[in-house]
């Protein structure tokens, strides 16, 4: 890949091979290619293979507390509307210690972009399953397979009434960076969960498996603003697995809805850490 204002001088630490590496690639396109610069995005993460990702990453970054990506970036967007704010993480850090976080943010609509590496299984910690590990996928942990059933993101995000639900694969630079471009130009939460394949600890769901199922929605002249068929589309997995934006549908975004939030950001408006101070002296 040719040079971007956002690469940085840090070698990634992700083993050879994990599909880390590309979807680092297709951001840094994304971003590039809708000709942003570095000062103007923050990428916020928690903990985990996938929230490493901002190291490398010439740009504004806060890295966190596992699955707490998503309130810090809704607090920085809140604060400094001229950000382009992102929350990135995995399937373990946002779906499962992050799956509150995930749930209201949906709710609130506030307009940040989320970028979920869902390679369905825990990296950082040697390999048990993750909430969106298959039913009887065998870990050291999960010794007789996955018990349970496992956590479907984007009909969790289409029942929240989200207004932006895509997926994507690591494997298809091109598509993913083209998803997260769209993601970002939606005014409000959106929500791009990406497929990628962990070569150390995910035995079943490899680049091959992946490459032989997947298909993309704008093949078949996909209908986006249709949330019925978005459901269904969501719930088809096994042979064949789509990829794509599942749905996309405006709706107001939590900054307009809060008077205080109007005019000046709140970044640039003065304030008094004396009448800070006072309001703690009410407590003692």
């Amino acid at each position: 890949m040719n040079q971007t204002p956002f690469d940085n001088d840090v070698a990634p630490a992700w083993c050879p091979g994990c599909g880390n590496f590309m979807i680092l690639t297709a951001l840094k396109k994304a971003l590039s290619g809708l000709d942003l610069k570095p000062s103007q995005v923050l990428i916020c993460s928690g903990i985990g293979q996938a929230a490493k990702l901002p190291h490398y990453m010439k740009c504004n970054t806060f890295n966190g507390l596992h699955g707490r990506s998503i309130p810090v970036a809704s607090g920085a967007r809140l604060v400094n509307p001229e950000l382009v704010v992102m929350a990135e993480g995995g399937d373990g850090d946002i779906y499962g210690e992050g799956g509150n976080h995930f749930m209201h943010a949906i709710r609130k609509n506030i307009n940040i972009t989320l970028l979920a590496h869902n390679n369905q299984v825990y990296g950082l910690t040697k390999g048990q399953a993750s909430p969106t590990s298959e039913p009887g996928f065998t870990t050291k942990v999960q010794t007789e397979g996955v018990k349970i059933s496992m956590l479907d993101p984007l009909t969790t995000a289409l029942s929240l009434n989200a207004g932006f639900v895509a997926r994507s694969f690591s494997g298809d630079i091109e598509h993913l960076a083209g998803v997260i471009q769209q993601a970002i130009g939606y005014r409000g939460f959106s929500l791009v969960d990406i497929l990628m394949p962990c070569v150390s600890f995910n035995k079943l769901n490899t680049f091959k498996w992946y490459k032989s199922r997947v298909y993309k929605l704008e093949d078949i002249n996909w209908d986006t603003s249709n949330k019925p068929a978005a459901y269904e589309k969501a719930e088809e997995w096994g042979e064949k697995i789509p990829i794509g934006i599942f749905y996309k549908q405006a709706r107001p975004a939590y900054e307009d809805l809060v008077s205080v939030l109007k005019g000046k950001p709140l970044i640039d408006r003065e304030y008094s850490p004396q009448k800070v101070g006072e309001l703690f002296e009410e407590f003692n």
